[in-house]
């Protein structure tokens, strides 16, 4: 089988399985299966996900896995991601045990190589779940797109230490402390974006069960900043919520659209 008739087999079966996942509510915002309890660490981290239950078995055994280390990128000419997000908008935060991520009404989408994926939610991992030149930045966020066949592009903007972040203000206000629902909070999605939009593409995964292969990854290179008590406020609720970097196996990593 194919690489792409293989990532469609991947897509059908594992939208199957996250379809009402990605509906509402908290399960919208998790994009994961509701089978077995995982997490970060010890005998239910990451090492382990593939063994917890038969829906999480790529997690172990597929050959295209993400977060991957962002080095030694084939320089190439493609159209970049064609943001189609609302200048200002709301958003839901909530704390799903996992994350901190916010969901956000329709209305926001990215073109990518002619698709058009709608934005679902927004969430973040500390430390930076892909590696640039082996090295992990202090926190990264994923914007997660579906496709109206089930396929999922998202965009990964990697946060480093420095200024505060504005675009962040309001939803460290209200992140929950416990696995919980919190408010609607204002959201400046584009002010989230660096200003060099150069960028990685590359076939993956999600980064957390069911580890499904049904990701078109765009990861912006130049990260943007947060400060060191942004970072600290997160850390507090998730130390570590990153899942190792895997193999690129016989994948192309490019770089462009800058």
């Amino acid at each position: 089988m194919n690489t792409i008739d293989r990532r469609t087999v991947l897509r059908s079966t594992a939208f199957a399985a996250i379809g009402c996942a990605c509906c509402g509510g908290l399960s919208r915002s998790a994009l994961a299966s509701d089978g077995a309890a995982w997490s970060f660490e010890g005998q239910t981290g990451p090492a382990h996900w593939g063994s917890l239950g038969t829906e999480y078995a790529a997690c172990g055994t597929g050959v295209e896995q993400s977060p991957i280390d962002l080095a030694s990128a084939i320089p190439a000419e493609f159209q970049p991601a064609a943001l189609r997000w609302q200048d200002d908008t709301d958003g839901q935060v909530i704390n799903n045990g996992h994350t901190i991520q916010v969901n956000v009404p329709n209305g926001s989408a990215v073109k990518l190589d002619g698709t058009t994926y709608e934005l679902l939610q927004f969430h973040f991992h500390h430390p930076s779940e892909h590696l640039i030149d082996g090295k992990a930045l202090a926190m990264e966020a994923h914007f997660v797109h579906r496709s109206a066949a089930g396929g999922l592009a998202v965009l990964g903007v990697m946060i480093g230490e420095g200024a505060e972040n504005a675009a962040l203000a309001p939803i460290w206000s209200a992140m929950p402390k416990e696995k919980s629902e919190g408010p609607v909070v204002p959201v400046a999605l584009k002010a989230f974006l660096p200003a060099d939009r150069a960028q990685f593409r590359y076939a993956g995964s999600l980064t957390t069960p069911p580890c499904s292969e049904i990701v078109n990854w765009v990861a912006y290179k130049t990260p943007v900043e947060a400060s060191r008590a942004q970072i600290e406020a997160f850390a507090t609720l998730f130390p570590m919520n990153a899942r190792p970097v895997q193999p690129l196996n016989r994948r192309f990593l490019l770089l462009g659209g800058g």
